[in-house]
């Protein structure tokens, strides 16, 4: 029987959506019993927060003193220790997993297979290459340690109303002292979280400033919607690195993707092929984006985004 070691991702508090993606991932594996480690520095929420996801049959609460900051560095013989005994390793593939994760099978000597998008066997997976234009299946030979990171845009959450059982164990991995914590600069956290919000609003280059991009943050509010941002919207200057969308930024599969000012490069389209509804506004009829959405609207964003404002403000009246 397999048995999966599932990495919780966390931060203040509460356990981030990737983590009940990649539970719903390792119940793929038939019979397979689910474990999820929780690192903290004790008595943390999230632990119990885990326990709820369904499918999962218990939670390792892991405590040691440099766990309050999540470094990969840190964290990585952590996971080591306690994955030992465990047939595959699994942890979403967002920029936590994508850090930690390589390090975890460095220690333990096992493969590892990168943004799982189908789980056809517990030797056997599937995930997407050249910008997810090809899918490629991946096989490891029997009795093999699986080291894997999932790509949550493949996967719905798993549900709640689990019962796990929750045990503190303490660390006594052997800890590297090369890395420590010295700051974080953080985005604002108001909107909800780019990789797990069901609504997105992304701007691109055709805004022209970072002035301007403040339409997209405006009319995001008005739904309650995370922003992203093309890599030349980034790349520019308009927005954060940490808003870009795309093959070298987020891969991310909302319900609602709205696309103002974006040409539609394909490494752009590859972080939102899953999204289920894309609207796409440019003023250029042949911007490949109008190719994958589901409603386009040709036109100016300056005028039409201004409407559109105010038509969510009237259907509130």
């Amino acid at each position: 029987m397999s048995q999966v070691l599932v990495i919780a991702e966390h931060a203040g508090g509460k356990l981030n959506p990737s983590t009940a993606k990649t539970v719903k991932a390792a119940t793929s594996l038939a019979g397979a019993e689910i474990v999820v480690a929780v690192f903290s520095t004790g008595g943390s929420p999230v632990a119990a927060q885990a326990a709820q996801l369904a499918g999962v049959a218990r939670v390792m609460e892991i405590t040691h003193e440099s766990n309050e900051h999540q470094l990969a560095a840190t964290l990585a013989p952590q996971v080591a220790e306690a994955g030992k005994s465990f047939t595959h390793l699994f942890a979403p593939s967002t920029t936590f997993g994508k850090d930690l994760m390589p390090r975890v099978a460095a220690l333990l000597g096992a493969p590892q297979i990168s943004d799982v998008m189908s789980i056809e066997s517990d030797t056997r997976f599937k995930r997407p290459i050249y910008a997810g234009n090809a899918i490629t299946t991946v096989e490891v030979a029997a009795g093999t340690q699986i080291v894997a990171t999932i790509r949550t845009a493949s996967f719905e959450a798993a549900a709640g109303g689990g019962s796990a059982t929750v045990e503190s164990v303490a660390s006594t991995a052997a800890l590297p002292a090369h890395s420590r914590f010295v700051s974080l600069a953080a985005a604002s956290a108001d909107r909800p979280d780019l990789q797990s919000a069901s609504k997105v609003i992304s701007g691109g280059r055709a805004l022209a400033s970072a002035d301007a991009f403040k339409l997209i943050y405006g009319l995001a509010d008005k739904l309650g919607a995370a922003v992203g941002a093309s890599r030349a919207a980034v790349d520019a200057g308009y927005a954060p690195n940490d808003m870009q969308v795309g093959q070298t930024g987020k891969i991310i599969a909302p319900e609602l993707y709205v696309a103002i000012g974006i040409s539609g490069a394909i490494q752009h389209l590859t972080g939102i092929k899953d999204a289920r509804t894309i609207v796409a506004i440019n003023k250029d009829a042949e911007a490949p984006i109008f190719e994958v959405a589901d409603i386009g609207i040709v036109g100016d964003l300056f005028t039409i985004v201004p409407e559109l404002e105010k038509l969510i403000d009237a259907s509130r009246k």
